[in-house]
């Protein structure tokens, strides 16, 4: 019998960049050592400086796309990115529903790394309502944690990010992990919680570039190690190093932003052996 590997199954829009998006997903999932299987939520016109526009796939496209492979496949985890709409929310939380015992990570994509709104009002009630609380764990950035634990309606409304945290956690889930690189500090902070508060904090030198995919990279990591058995905590801090080593890796082939390189281990063994002969 041939040798293998943990499958992750990921939901998300596709990126001709490759910087992001599912394309980012599949390289993150290959290189920690998974097999990556894909779902297409929606069909993006975007390069290394942002997104122009989304095209949603058909929400009964999501569910056959996914089904097809759960019936064929045993799946170790779940990623879920850029979702496209509100019908696919629903699609995607009655897939997962039927598979509770199966690690589910969520990326929760609102706004690309230029701003431009990925998530309108309605998707974030209904990530809050049917996704949320079914996650495993969620990784918002701090802008994003922020908008998924504030009330709209109450302009007074500024929590901190551990009270964010603590919202975010009364929704369903069984961990948050809030990045810092949206926050202006000489070092970007990083910090797990559960219900029962801080789980960890790991700072990280900050970079001095722009990054498309770090979020994707990140989450996709986490949810290749938890199909390899490790746990939340341990999953988390490993995710982290091989995402900070992605990043100081990365390259800009284009006008825009960044791309991490999420294959900078082989690009080094590479060097290794040339140097050799």
């Amino acid at each position: 019998m041939s040798e293998s590997f943990p499958l992750v199954m990921s939901f998300a829009a596709t990126d001709p960049s490759g910087g992001a998006g599912l394309q980012a997903d599949m390289l993150t999932i290959a290189s920690m050592g998974c097999h990556p299987l894909s779902v297409v939520t929606a069909i993006t016109v975007q390069d290394t400086s942002g997104v122009d526009d989304v095209l949603p796939m058909e929400s009964e496209w999501v569910t056959d796309q996914a089904r097809a492979m759960l019936e064929d496949v045993p799946v170790a985890a779940f990623k879920v990115g850029l979702l496209g709409s509100v019908e696919n929310i629903v699609a995607i939380a009655e897939v997962l529903a039927d598979y509770p015992d199966v690690p589910f990570v969520m990326d929760t994509v609102l706004a690309s790394g230029r701003g431009d709104e990925l998530a309108n009002e309605d998707m974030l009630d209904a990530m809050r309502e049917l996704l949320i609380p079914q996650a495993t764990i969620i990784t918002p950035n701090s802008m994003e944690a922020r908008r998924l634990a504030t009330d709209d309606d109450n302009e007074e409304d500024n929590p901190s990010l551990e009270e964010c945290a603590r919202r975010i956690l009364a929704m369903g889930c069984e961990y948050v992990l809030i990045t810092g690189t949206h926050e202006h500090s000489p070092t970007v902070v990083n910090t797990l919680y559960n219900s029962d508060g801080v789980v960890r904090s790991d700072s990280w030198e900050r970079l001095p570039d722009i990054y498309h995919g770090s979020g994707c990279t990140l989450a996709s990591a986490i949810a290749a190690l938890l199909a390899q058995g490790e746990d939340v905590p341990d999953a988390v801090r490993e995710a982290q190093e091989y995402t900070w080593q992605s990043l100081s890796a990365g390259f800009r082939p284009g006008m825009g932003q960044h791309i991490p390189d999420r294959l900078f281990w082989a690009r080094g063994e590479e060097d290794d052996v040339q140097q050799a002969n």
